[in-house]
């Protein structure tokens, strides 16, 4: 992940905790919040414009590409030979490649796409969450679930106990692909 690449704009951050929006600490918990989304959803989820990626075939009429949304399939081929777009295949925003009239052979690495997928605008429910587990990382230290100094106490929310809350469990859910075969 490029370093500006994040799913949550650090200004946003920057407010909650009250320091500048390039500092280091903040642009860490940043990256990291953004990171682990992108790794509990299976995608990368910013906007990807021409990745090519070759795909097993599964002997089915449906492929699932491995993210979402797709925006564009500019080629598909099967063991080197262009097919033919809505003739020989056929693509959603879900991430669906489906063959038209015949299945996908059941073969490894025969198919090779050209597409481009996920969001240019990241959407507001996942920049908030990406937003409450940086705040919650940034604040946060490791191992600590409460901590006195001087006559003043302060205890750690369950998201600190359980590294998350039940806002990011429903983004994850809701953006999460490849349901079936989580391990």
């Amino acid at each position: 992940m490029a370093t500006t690449d994040y799913l949550a704009d650090p200004a946003d951050l920057a407010i909650w905790l009250g320091v500048p929006a390039d500092d280091l600490k903040l642009l860490q918990a940043l990256g990291a919040a953004s990171s682990r989304f992108r790794g509990a959803v299976r995608h990368y989820v910013s906007f990807v414009a021409g990745e090519t990626t070759v795909l097993d075939g599964n002997g089915k009429e449906s492929l699932l590409l491995p993210a979402a949304p797709v925006t564009a399939v500019a080629s598909v081929e099967l063991d080197g030979e262009a097919l033919t777009y809505r003739t020989d295949y056929d693509w959603s925003a879900d991430g669906f490649l489906r063959r038209v009239g015949c299945c996908w052979p059941n073969k490894l690495r025969c198919i090779e796409v050209v597409w481009s997928h996920g969001y240019e605008l990241i959407p507001e429910d996942i920049a908030e969450v990406i937003v409450d587990q940086a705040r919650a990382q940034y604040a946060v230290r490791p191992g600590l679930t409460s901590m006195t100094v001087g006559g003043q106490s302060v205890g750690f929310g369950a998201q600190a106990s359980i590294g998350v809350t039940s806002q990011w469990t429903t983004a994850v859910e809701k953006y999460r692909i490849n349901h079936g075969d989580a391990p």
